[in-house]
């Protein structure tokens, strides 16, 4: 069954909220004479990333450290894996790196070289998940995992009542089955779905780039270092799957940290596939920003600890996010709309596991409510 056009947003009163506050926010901007997209401190932030991902790995090839060491920069190759992926690729796959599509593609592609693909990821993030946020429905990214449950309108378990315990340990594995299955997987769902309306000549092409990109990746992974270059093979695979899971858990934890925590709704469309709420508003109830005030989390995970911002226009480089927050704020306060927030990373976490607790212990009731 093709998902397009199957849940729209109603709002029986015209809610003059998204518009009052688009036009502030672009205010600021003329206002200001500042770009929407990346400055100065975000292509110095974009070099660093990149180079805690690409130095440590010449420095496994180069120097063959022994084997704690080369953990280390394993370690380090994880960093920077989420570090591209939360600041780098996503700003640019997203429009936000820079007002050029040659340098969004090229920034963007980022993805493609930490092992994942740029066009299964715009299709499942920005169309997905940032239209339909957390509609179970629709929005992939809240969709039930093997042992996880991140809704409360989907089927309980009895292993989910303790979830909070092992959620965790399953977090580290999603970058690991991203580069292995979960884009070859996306590949045939989306095709099937109607999320992807290419024909079948170009999904035919886009195949074969995706298996191209997917054999070069794991040869400069494990063929380079071990049939090249003699480093044994039981060293890498446990470096890189260390790499892997270092990523997987900031990844996730950082993105479930701004949708499945206390105080987000998880909204069901009616028969009709209606939503009866204007889509901006439903951002600001499915979304919480957290540690709004901590400089080197803003710096390092791309401004998704302003999560609220970024779906708001995410057309806008994130070192901008800081900035226009307080006027997100006041205008929502201004028309009665919430503005949801944790103000430290380890609340964000608590109400996290909390949340995570509530959905391993709800019933499976369709028509509860948040």
């Amino acid at each position: 069954m093709s998902l397009k056009g199957k849940v729209k947003f109603v709002s029986k009163d015209k809610n003059l909220f998204f518009a009052t506050l688009r036009k502030r926010v672009d205010n600021y901007f003329e206002e200001n004479k500042i770009s929407k997209t990346a400055n100065t401190a975000m292509v110095v932030k974009s070099v660093v990333l990149l180079l805690c991902y690409i130095l440590p790995f010449v420095a496994l090839l180069v120097f063959q450290p022994a084997l704690p060491l080369s953990l280390l920069l394993w370690f380090i190759m994880g960093l920077g894996v989420a570090g591209i992926g939360m600041s780098v690729m996503h700003d640019a796959n997203h429009g936000a790196f820079s007002s050029s599509k040659r340098v969004n593609s090229l920034m963007g592609s980022t993805l493609n070289l930490v092992g994942g693909s740029t066009f299964n990821w715009k299709l499942q993030h920005n169309i997905l998940h940032h239209t339909y946020t957390n509609v179970v429905e629709m929005d992939e990214d809240i969709q039930d995992r093997l042992v996880l449950r991140f809704s409360p309108h989907t089927r309980v378990k009895f292993f989910h009542q303790v979830q909070w315990l092992y959620a965790f340990l399953f977090y580290g594995l999603l970058t690991l089955y991203w580069v292995l299955a979960k884009d070859f997987v996306q590949y045939s769902l989306f095709i099937r779905n109607g999320v992807n309306a290419n024909s079948a000549a170009e999904n035919r092409s886009w195949l074969l780039k995706l298996i191209t990109m997917k054999v070069l990746y794991f040869s400069v992974m494990f063929a380079l270092p071990v049939f090249i270059l003699g480093i044994p093979f039981l060293e890498v695979l446990l470096g890189f799957l260390l790499m892997h899971f270092v990523a997987g858990i900031i990844l996730t934890v950082v993105f479930q940290l701004a949708h499945t925590v206390e105080g987000t709704s998880h909204p069901r469309p009616d028969a009709n596939g209606n939503i009866e709420n204007d889509w901006a508003i439903h951002q600001m109830n499915t979304t919480v920003n957290f540690s709004r005030k901590s400089k080197f989390i803003s710096w390092y995970v791309g401004g998704l600890n302003f999560q609220i911002e970024h779906h708001l226009f995410p057309r806008v480089c994130h070192v901008h996010y800081p900035a226009i927050a307080d006027i997100v704020k006041e205008t929502a306060a201004e028309y009665g709309v919430p503005y949801l927030e944790n103000e430290t990373f380890g609340q964000a976490v608590r109400s996290h596991i909390a949340t995570l607790h509530r959905f391993g212990r709800l019933p499976d009731l369709n028509e509860a409510i948040g």
